[in-house]
Formats: structure tokens, C-alpha cells, sequence
């Protein structure tokens, strides 16, 4: 990392004998980070389930415009991005540091081989600083704590949570996590989310026998959500125009095409 101050720590290990979501969105978006076990498994399942890749770029792209917009409408300058995956073009700091050079960015993830490329490539600005922190999104207390050392939780922070959700199989244990992490951060904050829905009006009707396939032959295990179910993540939060929608159409062109993924900004009040 740049300026942040996380300890080195032993080489990491990555299992490679085991496709791993980390890497598989990395060839679902076109990258090179990824092993042969991957690139099998993803490609069995975007066979299944053609969207999906479709699905991977949207969420990039939403990812790029809700980080805009938050730094360049709401003055946003500190980002929690948990479940951040493998360093890509245009990571959150990069998006938020070219609106704001002094942005501050911690990306949280569990991945061996996502710690190996974040501490080498995810390097930011020298007006700002970026971190990152080794923990799984079920532990949003050491989350909280680790993100303390280079954001001022006193001050507004974006809680960006993208396709993250849908590896906590039990939805009560979901929605605490969102609670805890949006109870730790003061009014202004944000949280953005992502997640894949079976609704077969976005077009998720496929997505069960994908994952089915998924949960088989890779990990971590991973589930899909209705509308209702995700929103439900908002509670307690002012949702930003348009809403809960699909993440390919927040705040994107009107003809863009819909993919079964939400997407949604809401605001702490």
C-alpha cells in the first residue's frame, strides 16, 4: 500500500487447486489474475448463465459512477470498500483520488492472493492515503477497528459493499453486519451496495442452477436475493435517486441493459 501502515505479514498461499471468487470475476472482467481452475469454472458457469459476464462489467461500471458520485456531488472523502476482490482499472481510490486527491481509501478483503496484489498495486496519491486490511466480512467489529487506523470514523465514510452480501448465506446474519458497520460510522456516511437476485424480471431466473454448480465446485458459497430481501439491507437509510434498481441502470444511460444484480446508494440521516 502507499501510505497506509499495515504490518507486513509471511508469504501468502493461495489454494489454487479450488476456483475462488476472487479470481473468477477476474476473468469474468477480462483480467489476468487468475489460475486455470478459474478460468474453467468460470467459464462453466457464464455457460450456464451467459449474463454473468455482463453482470461483472456492470458492477465495475457502478462501482465507477457511485464513487463519483460521491466524492464529486456529495463531498464524500473516506472509503471503506469491503470484499474488494483483485485490483482492476479504476479501483475506488483512484475513481475518488482524481475527484479529490486527499481521499482516503481502506479495502478489506480475506483473499491471500487479493492481500499479495492490493499491498503491491494499490497505490494512491500523495496527498492521499490508502490501506488495507485482512478480515472477513462477518467480522465487521475488527473491520470497524482496523479501518480506524487510517479513517476518521468521526467524519462521514462511503461503506461500499459490492457483491459482498451474497457469500453470508443467513440473511438476519446479513442485515446485522450491515447494521453494525453503518452504526459505526456518523450521519452523511453512505452505504453502496450490490447484490444478485433470482428475480426473473432482471433476468435472475437462471442464476439458481449457476449457483447450484458454483457452491459445488468452488468457493466460498454464495446466494442470490429477491428485491425485497435486499432492500431490507437499506433499512433505516434514505435511499438515493432512482433507488434500488438494477446496478447497470443507477444513474447510467436510460437504454442500458438490465442485469440481475441491484444496486443502490442510501444515506445515513
Amino acid at each position: 500500500m502507499s501510505e497506509g501502515d499495515s504490518p507486513a505479514t509471511g508469504p501468502a498461499r493461495p489454494n489454487t487447486s479450488v476456483a475462488h471468487n476472487a479470481r473468477v470475476w477476474n476473468h469474468w472482467i477480462g483480467g489476468k489474475d487468475n489460475y486455470e481452475v478459474d478460468r474453467r469454472v468460470g467459464d462453466r458457469v457464464a455457460g450456464m448463465f451467459p449474463v454473468i459476464r455482463a453482470v461483472a462489467r456492470a458492477d465495475r461500471d457502478f462501482l465507477g459512477r457511485a464513487v463519483r458520485f460521491l466524492a464529486a456531488e456529495r463531498g464524500i472523502r473516506q472509503f471503506l470498500d469491503i470484499g474488494s476482490g483483485l485490483p482492476t482499472g479504476d479501483n475506488t481510490h483512484e475513481i475518488a483520488q482524481r475527484v479529490a486527491p486527499g481521499s482516503r481509501t481502506v479495502y478489506v478483503d480475506n483473499d491471500p492472493i487479493v492481500l499479495v496484489h492490493a499491498r503491491s498495486l494499490l497505490t494512491g496519491s500523495p496527498e492521499g492515503v490508502t490501506d488495507y486490511i485482512d478480515a472477513d466480512v462477518r467480522e465487521p467489529d475488527e473491520i470497524v477497528r482496523g479501518a480506524a487506523r487510517t479513517l476518521d470514523l468521526d467524519r462521514p465514510v462511503a461503506v461500499l459493499m459490492l457483491g459482498i452480501l451474497n457469500f453470508v448465506l443467513d440473511t438476519g446474519e446479513a442485515r446485522d453486519i450491515v447494521r453494525r458497520l453503518m452504526a459505526a460510522v456518523p450521519s452523511g456516511s453512505h452505504l453502496v451496495l450490490t447484490h444478485p437476485t433470482f428475480d426473473a424480471e432482471v433476468g435472475g431466473a437462471g442464476n439458481r442452477a449457476a449457483m447450484e454448480f458454483w457452491n459445488a465446485n468452488a468457493t466460498p458459497p454464495i446466494t442470490a436475493r429477491g428485491r425485497p430481501e435486499i432492500a431490507a439491507f437499506l433499512d433505516g437509510l434514505e435511499p438515493v435517486e432512482p433507488g434500488l434498481v438494477p446496478c447497470s441502470r443507477w444513474r447510467a444511460e436510460p437504454d442500458a441493459d438490465v442485469v440481475p444484480q441491484y444496486g443502490a446508494v442510501a444515506v445515513k440521516p
